[in-house]
């Protein structure tokens, strides 16, 4: 089989090298890729948004099946397009894809069916927007209505950050089209759960749950990133919260996306806040998440090529979705700087003796060597017996892995490990 994944950082590293293990497949293009990605898979310099030119490749090389991963192929209709000649695809078609690509659509579809969720009201003008900020509770949530590459999310303490947020999405457009509307929702308070769900619109098989970890500095301060690490699982998501989330939120969603006529079928990213009344949804994705794919897909014990071709062909219910009771840490190694301005071009050096996954997300080759290229380098993920293995093992494999200006934060999982007390 020929395959093709449409992305190229540590996510859908993380995907080529779970696919891999299919001895069915005899290759993997990945578009564009990256090129800490060589020894997995061939890279292709076609961007994920190059609908045209990621169907001609498709159709050129005669792809058996593809995984479009990034949110913004998605919602443009990736899917859609490569269905259109006759390829099968892991991923929504661009209607069901809105799910992320719109804030606004899926607040309004869990106000429709009854989905627990924040409170929020949704503005399309600037001057009601910061009329309503005067009136509010703080702290609030100010999030634009479009993709923002996971950013355009402002968690404002007070009224003064509340207007900033507001003007800076509105009136200077930071994030684009994308802020014209904007969401301000409820400030809700609890523990935060990743569940990424494999579903072929039919039913939902939840993947092992995870905690993601955004601020760029230990104990959670700094500025808001794409991620700085994950964890898996997550102890605060026990059983019992699992079946009320499949009850009340899970298999909610995916009725009421059918009912809208817009079938998902592909992997739902459940973003939940566990509030004292009760889970609720925070955001969707129509993707798997980055970098939680990172510690879930390890896990995996099934073959993730059957899994994703049950999702596109409705079989999954009769189809084997198992998960390794072990745990897993993924540490992100960052560009100095980052989430804001950083230097790019350093040599990536990797010792001897990695007992750990590296998922490459922002390397090139220069001169014949690896060296760094974006602000979230590369992830080091480990699996242990029990999560302070996971961790530790993290953490030990992070030392042989080297570049100038390397940042990354030395607390992840330690949330996780003191819910586990």
């Amino acid at each position: 089989m020929k395959i093709m994944v449409v992305g190229g950082g540590g996510r859908e590293h993380a995907i080529i090298q779970k696919l891999k293990e299919n001895s069915a497949i005899e290759v993997i293009y990945a578009l564009p890729g990256n090129a800490g990605m060589r020894n997995d898979a061939v890279c292709v310099n076609i961007g994920a948004k190059d609908l045209d030119g990621i169907v001609a490749f498709a159709k050129e090389h005669q792809i058996d099946y593809a995984v479009v991963a990034p949110d913004d192929p998605l919602v443009l209709g990736a899917v859609d397009r490569l269905n259109e000649i006759g390829i099968p695809c892991f991923g929504p078609e661009a209607k069901a894809a809105i799910i992320e690509g719109s804030k606004i659509f899926s607040k309004n579809l869990m106000k429709k069916y009854g989905i627990p969720t924040a409170a929020y009201e949704v503005f399309t003008e600037l001057d009601a927007a910061l009329a309503y900020l005067e009136k509010c509770d703080y702290p609030t949530v100010v999030k634009a209505d479009g993709l923002a590459l996971g950013k355009g999310v402002v968690i404002a303490m007070n009224h003064d950050e509340a207007v900033d947020a507001v003007r800076s999405m509105m009136e200077d457009r930071a994030f684009g089209d994308s802020g014209s509307r904007v969401v301000i929702e409820e400030f809700l308070t609890g523990p935060e759960v990743s569940v990424l769900a494999f579903t072929d619109g039919k039913v939902v098989k939840p993947m092992i749950s995870s905690m993601d970890h955004k601020r760029a500095l230990d104990g959670d301060q700094g500025l808001n990133t794409g991620g700085m690490g994950t964890i898996a699982p997550n102890p605060y998501y026990t059983e019992a919260i699992a079946e009320q989330c499949m009850k009340e939120i899970f298999l909610p969603t995916i009725n009421a996306m059918n009912a809208e006529d817009r079938t998902f079928r592909g992997c739902l990213y459940f973003g939940l806040m566990l509030t004292p009344k009760g889970p609720k949804v925070i955001e969707y994705n129509c993707r798997f998440g980055d970098p939680e794919t990172q510690v879930v897909l390890p896990l995996l014990e099934s073959d993730l090529l059957t899994v994703m071709q049950a999702c596109t062909n409705g079989t999954l219910a009769e189809t084997e979705v198992k998960f390794s009771d072990k745990a897993a840490c993924c540490v992100i190694m960052a560009s100095g700087g980052y989430p804001k301005a950083y230097e790019n071009g350093f040599e990536i050096t990797v010792e001897d003796g990695m007992s750990a996954n590296i998922y490459f997300a922002g390397a090139k080759e220069k001169d014949g060597a690896l060296v760094t290229a974006g602000g979230r380098v590369l992830g080091v993920t480990a699996v242990g017996n029990c999560l302070a293995c996971a961790i530790a093992a993290s953490y030990e494999n992070v030392k042989k892995v080297n570049f100038a200006h390397a940042h990354y934060r030395l607390d992840i999982g330690k949330r996780a490990m003191e819910a586990l007390k």
